[in-house]
């Protein structure tokens, strides 16, 4: 099986940006082009980025957290 790969990639870095992040991320999900994956990559925020980012249940954005200890 061939998997489909998006023609435009945004990525959007961030640490500890939970009241800015979805105004970056919704401005993505309403462009008029829709071939796109957007990827988050979050620096090891202790704000609640994480449980902002499981809010958003699209296929097309990728969360990535790097740098956190996971306890």
């Amino acid at each position: 099986m061939i998997q489909r790969v998006p023609k435009v990639s945004v990525c959007i870095p961030t640490f500890n940006r939970v009241n800015l992040l979805p105004y970056a991320i919704d401005s993505v999900i309403k462009q008029t082009y829709q071939d796109w994956e957007l990827i988050v990559c979050d620096d090891g925020s202790t704000d609640d980025t994480p449980e902002l980012m499981s809010q958003y249940q699209d296929s097309r954005i990728n969360y990535i957290q790097i740098g956190r200890a996971h306890v």
